[in-house]
Order: C-alpha cells, then sequence, then structure tokens
C-alpha cells in the first residue's frame, strides 16, 4: 500500500501540466512563433540587400569619422534586433487579447475545463507566451539574424582588408548580445501589467474584448481633459508603454545610446516605482483572471 501511494505524485508529476498547457497554446496559436519568422525572412532579406551594397559604399564609409562609421556598420543589426523586439510584444499584445476570449467562442474551454489541469495552471501558462516564450524566441531569432549579416558582409568583403577590420571593430557581438538580452528582459517586465490586463479582460469580456480593454482608459482620459483640462493620466499610459527604455538605458540626444553595454542601467530600473506597481497590478490581475476561469463558460 505504501508503494501504492508514494508512487502515485511521481506519475502526477510526470505529467508537468504546466508544461503541456504551453505547448498547446504553441499548438492552437501558430502566429506565435509563425508571426517573428514571418518578419524576421523579410528583415533579413532587408538586411541582405543593405549589406550586397556595403562594399559600394566602404570608401565613403572609410573616409568618415569613427562615430559614423559605427551608425552605419551596426544600423542592420540594431534594425533587426528592434524589430523583433517589436514584433514579439506587438504579438503578445494580440494574444492576451484572444486568447482565454478564443477558447470560451468556439466553446474549447468546455473541453479543457473537463481535464486535471487547475485554472492556475492554466491562467499561468497563457501569460507565460508574452512573458517568457515570446521574448525568448525574439532573442534568439534576433542572434540568428545578426550572425547571418556578419557572415555575409564578411563574405562581400573578402577582398576588402581595411573594410573587414572596420565591420569587426565596431560589431561587438558578446556586448551587443549582453545588452540586447538586458533590454529584452526590461521590456518583458515593464509590459507585464499590459499582458495581465489584457488577459484578464478577454477572459471576462462576453464580446469585443478590444473595445472593452481600451474603452476604460480611453474614457478616463477623455474625462480628465474635459474636467480638468488636463492629460496626465494619457500620459502615464504612454509612458507604460515607452517608459522603460528611458529607466533602462543612459539616452543620448537623439535618442541613440552610443554604447548599448555603458549605457545599461539596471540599478535605476529595478529601482524605479512603476516597475514594481506595474508588477503588482500584473500580479493582482493574474489572480483576477484566475478566479475568473473558474466561473466563466462558454459563450
Amino acid at each position: 500500500m505504501t508503494d501504492v501511494h508514494d508512487a502515485a505524485p511521481e506519475t502526477l508529476s510526470d505529467t508537468r501540466p504546466m508544461y503541456w498547457s504551453i505547448r498547446r497554446e504553441l499548438w492552437e496559436n501558430r502566429t506565435i512563433y509563425g508571426a517573428p519568422l514571418v518578419v524576421a525572412i523579410v528583415v533579413l532579406f532587408g538586411c541582405v540587400i543593405n549589406t550586397m551594397m556595403l562594399p559600394h559604399r566602404m570608401p565613403r564609409l572609410l573616409a568618415a569619422d569613427a562615430a559614423k562609421q559605427r551608425v552605419a556598420i551596426e544600423g542592420p543589426y540594431d534594425t533587426a534586433a528592434g524589430l523583433m523586439c517589436v514584433t514579439a510584444v506587438l504579438v503578445g499584445l494580440f494574444y492576451c487579447l484572444d486568447a482565454p476570449h478564443g477558447e470560451r467562442r468556439d466553446r474549447s474551454v468546455l473541453f479543457w475545463k473537463s481535464l486535471p489541469v487547475s485554472d492556475r495552471v492554466t491562467v499561468l501558462s497563457k501569460a507565460s507566451i508574452p512573458l517568457v516564450v515570446l521574448p525568448l524566441y525574439a532573442l534568439a531569432i534576433a542572434i540568428a539574424i545578426q550572425i547571418n549579416i556578419l557572415l555575409l558582409s564578411n563574405a562581400v568583403l573578402i577582398g576588402n582588408g581595411p573594410g573587414l577590420a572596420a565591420v569587426w571593430t565596431h560589431v561587438k557581438f558578446v556586448q551587443s548580445w549582453i545588452a540586447l538580452t538586458y533590454g529584452i528582459v526590461a521590456i518583458t517586465l515593464w509590459h507585464a501589467p499590459v499582458y495581465a490586463w489584457l488577459l484578464l479582460v478577454s477572459g471576462w469580456a462576453r464580446r469585443a474584448p478590444l473595445l472593452w480593454a481600451v474603452f476604460p482608459p480611453l474614457a478616463i482620459c477623455a474625462l480628465e481633459k474635459m474636467a480638468f483640462n488636463s492629460t496626465y493620466f494619457a500620459k502615464f499610459i504612454g509612458y507604460r508603454f515607452v517608459g522603460w527604455f528611458q529607466q533602462a538605458f543612459i539616452v543620448h540626444k537623439g535618442g541613440r545610446v552610443v554604447d548599448p553595454l555603458a549605457a545599461m542601467t539596471p540599478g535605476r530600473f529595478l529601482a524605479t516605482p512603476g516597475l514594481w506597481v506595474g508588477l503588482i497590478f500584473a500580479a493582482a490581475c493574474l489572480a483576477l483572471a484566475i478566479r475568473l476561469r473558474r466561473y466563466r463558460d462558454a459563450i
């Protein structure tokens, strides 16, 4: 009898409900990995065209100062990384807005509720897509694109010694990848309350979750403007979307960071009250979404 009871927890843990719940989200929502991949192909194609023109532009670049050389040479690498980060955020926003509502709309929620998977695991597996899966996926794709750009740059400049030296002088992969990883973590943590809010609204609304997610903030902005002729809440919403960069990096004139690694300010970012208030709000929204799922059935 003791052996049977001892074996039960091991069998239950072998099912790994969180792992399979995340796999289920990936199976049912192909845009999670399809959309970033399509964007990556387009970005890589544009970077290939840009790199093919590099031999013709290199004499002019070599005659310019080091700052201009760095901007021109690092441009495709920075563009690829930035576009993949933006894509991951957009895919995460649309996923959170549709995932809980979609399974209620197609009535698949009835089947998933019949399985021995708790509401907590289900909601957290959905939250892990924009908070864990998409950031890691975007990081991997961005690094892959940058490696391909470097290989192509070396191929087209194979007979140009000064040009190759300029590329290897200004492209510092280790520092760039550290800064990119830090930036993606900062973006993800900063946007966590937005993802959690969309998951909550998507699980609550019977129709038009986008309208219910956007209307309350817009109504507050309109009310504040009419009543007090101020725009503090609108500025707060904008700060919640783009304020992470000002807190996570030192920004120079023109909004461009000269040296991403030297410009990282993790201490200031972690000490920002807005970060922790947002994370507390995200935790509250996820807790409400878990509780709400117990009582929300198919539409």
